[in-house]
């Protein structure tokens, strides 16, 4: 009796070099070993895929309009390009490496700007890290193990959201997961070349979203280090020589900037210094972790603050537990079972090396976000989508194997059962989803629960059955979320996937509804598109911004078409906001067009979220000043009027947001308060601008 999780392919069984078929042979049927319904079922997965994560791409316009506005400066300039600034003329950086951006803008230069030309390479990311998913569980248990996984990734809600986004999110899970197919094929051979490039593509994921990359190298270190056929010389060498490769491949960026003079490059976005070095220990690092992060919102402080409660319950929470943790339990039952069912096999026995490599990497990145203090958001949960799949696929590949044992049986109809009742909780939190569903999932999950215990009695017919409805009932809860998230379009800077929960922020924490609807949601410990933030927080700068009221504590919408005024110090009024950008006016942009050769910035408004909605829409250079938050000295005052005196920027655009002054510099605050005392306002549309080349008020 043999059904789709069986046939074992571990790396000694595959066949010599010299007597594998062509590779366009192989592309097509597979390979000689493979049952043939291997091939078409990998094909009609990531052509399955391909259709999620392309469907209606362009209902998502630009996205996040900060990462967006930074391609179509580095669309227009190499400058741009290489150091990642948020417009051509270089005035500043976003607050992340450029790696994710490069991708983007390439296809730019190609296509043109569009949101296809932003959105479809994301899309191909997530297409790709399916396939190696499967690759990888494929590699040590079975084809059919493989394409579990592959289906359990490709399904999984914040990855469908995320790679139809133009967020680092999807590069960086795509290069992690490249790597940890990589430290595989390493431990099959004691391979040097895979070890390297092991710390390629790690170097190049910190790149990509900095420190994040370095949660999986631990675990990918310590499993080659025990588990590599070789002497412990040759297995510390290879190690060693992948942390050069890795030191190599990520720091050339930093190194780069940090020895061109400040005062020939952008300012780097999100640090106070204009340090690459200070972002990635600081505003992007250890400030994460401790929630002391200058110049942003503040942290969770303890046990919860403004990004949610912290503790081993974070994942599963209101918040969280729709995005990702669909078979987070599964997969932690799995790891066990699947190390109990290797047994003791010997030390480099590739199953327990590919169980130690996903394991370490999902229990280590879980940890962090769990306990992490700092800026959280429920969409950095994408990171752990490779490593439930792959555990879920080699854990359930390696039981199934061993399914005439009893406690295997045992195991698996437990597992199954509680992903069923798990996700019927999970389905219960949008009881207005679908409300048929959590019921057909938790009937059909039992009564395959029920069916495994008995599964070793029946033939191959009935064997098939059970796995089917037993995969149906666990992916059923996931896939509609999926195909929910795939269906609605996400804008702005915190996105969430599936539909409507109850609890949830959108924001990673805090009471409120969530979800769904564009991914907008009030401010942490706010409730649904609406919110207080917190003392210290975007409303709080004092002044009176152009345009604008005086900050105060309570933030407007987050949403709102750039035009309908709004008070400067907001959250996110209308003329776009900290976390959100709106479409600009057609008078707008064509004051902006106004003789825009003659200027190095057609405009300069305050928060790169508020800049990047005009950029966008003229495709001319916008100075976003104070770099996201606000809170950046770039440019200062003296900077500015200097600027200004030298006739280089054209417009103020007021109505901006800016961090308070004691979370980082007050410049932005400053510049707004200069420029509402010494210029003209004027409406245009709605909206408040000051002509910094006319006369002065």
């Amino acid at each position: 009796m043999s059904t789709v999780l069986d046939t074992p392919t571990p790396p000694a069984a595959q066949p010599a070099p010299a007597a594998r078929t062509s590779r366009a042979r192989r592309l097509v049927r597979g390979r000689d070993d493979d049952p043939g319904w291997v091939r078409p079922a990998l094909l009609a997965l990531l052509a399955a895929t391909g259709l999620l994560y392309l469907w209606d791409l362009a209902a998502s316009g630009w996205a996040n309009a900060f990462y967006a506005a930074a391609v179509q400066a580095g669309s227009e300039s190499w400058v741009a390009f290489f150091y990642g600034s948020s417009d051509a003329a270089n005035s500043i950086t976003v607050d992340k490496p450029p790696a994710s951006l490069w991708v983007m803008e390439l296809a730019v230069r190609v296509f043109g700007l569009n949101s296809w030309s932003l959105l479809v390479p994301q899309a191909l990311m997530g297409v790709a890290t399916v396939g190696v998913v499967y690759l990888a569980v494929r590699r040590v248990v079975s084809p059919g193990a493989g394409l579990l996984a592959g289906a359990a990734m490709a399904l999984t809600p914040v990855a469908v959201l995320m790679f139809r986004f133009d967020n680092p999110d999807a590069l960086l899970v795509l290069l992690m997961t490249l790597a940890a197919y990589a430290t595989t094929r390493a431990l099959e051979r004691a391979s040097l070349r895979w070890m390297v490039g092991v710390g390629v593509l790690i170097g190049f994921a910190f790149l990509t979203k900095t420190l994040q990359a370095m949660l999986v190298v631990p675990g990918f270190a310590l499993v080659y280090l025990v588990a590599a056929p070789t002497s412990p010389a040759k297995r510390f060498g290879h190690v060693l020589a992948a942390g050069a490769a890795m030191v190599v491949a990520g720091g050339w960026w930093v190194a780069v900037v940090e020895l061109v003079p400040e005062s020939w490059r952008p300012y780097i976005g999100g640090s106070q210094t204009n340090s690459a070095w200070e972002l990635i220990w600081g505003y992007n690092g250890l400030g994460r972790l401790t929630g002391n992060e200058t110049g942003s919102v503040g942290g969770g402080g303890g046990t919860g603050g403004n990004w949610g409660e912290t503790g081993l319950g974070r994942l599963v929470n209101s918040e969280i537990g729709g995005q990702v943790a669909w078979l987070l339990p599964a997969a932690l039952a799995l790891l066990v079972a699947g190390l109990v069912a290797v047994g003791r096999a010997p030390r480099t026995d590739p199953r327990r090396a590919a169980l130690v490599t996903w394991g370490s990497w999902l229990l280590v990145t879980g940890l962090t976000f769990s306990f992490m203090a700092g800026i959280f958001h429920a969409y950095y949960t994408v990171a752990l989508a490779p490593a439930i799949a792959a555990l879920v696929g080699i854990g359930g590949g390696l039981l199934w194997q061993r399914r005439t044992a009893i406690w295997a049986r045992v195991v698996l109809a437990l597992t199954l059962a509680g992903t069923a009742v798990w996700s019927f909780v999970l389905l219960g939190r949008s009881a207005d989803f679908l409300p048929w569903l959590r019921w057909g999932v938790l009937v059909g999950g039992l009564l395959a629960a029920l069916g495994l215990l008995v599964v070793h009695t029946g033939g191959r017919l009935v064997a098939a059955t059970v796995l089917a409805v037993g995969i149906l009932a666990a992916l059923g809860g996931p896939a509609a979320y999926a195909v929910q998230t795939a269906g609605t379009a996400h804008t702005g800077s915190i996105p969430s996937a599936g539909p409507t929960v109850s609890g949830g922020s959108g924001f990673g924490g805090g009471p409120g509804v969530g979800g769904g609807g564009g991914g907008r949601g009030g401010f942490p410990g706010g409730g649904g598109q609406q919110g207080t933030p917190p003392a210290g927080g975007p409303g709080g700068q004092t002044g009176t911004l152009p345009g604008g009221t005086a900050g105060g504590t309570t933030g407007g919408t987050a949403g709102g078409r750039m035009g309908d005024g709004g008070a400067g110090g907001g959250m996110g009024g209308g003329m776009g906001g900290l976390l959100d950008a709106a479409e600009a006016s057609d008078e707008v942009v064509e004051a902006l067009l106004t003789d825009a050769d003659d200027y190095t910035w057609v405009a300069a408004a305050v928060g790169s979220n508020n800049a990047a909605g005009y950029q966008l829409a003229s495709e001319e250079p916008v100075m976003a000043i104070g770099g996201f938050n606000g809170s950046d000295p770039s440019p200062t005052l003296e900077q500015f009027q200097q600027y200004v005196a030298a006739g280089q920027v054209h417009w103020f655009i007021g109505g901006g947001t800016g961090m308070s002054s004691d979370s980082g510099s007050n410049a932005s605050a400053e510049i707004a308060a200069w420029v509402a005392e010494n210029h003209t306002a004027q409406t245009i549309d709605g909206v408040t601008m000051y002509d910094l080349s006319g006369a002065t008020s």
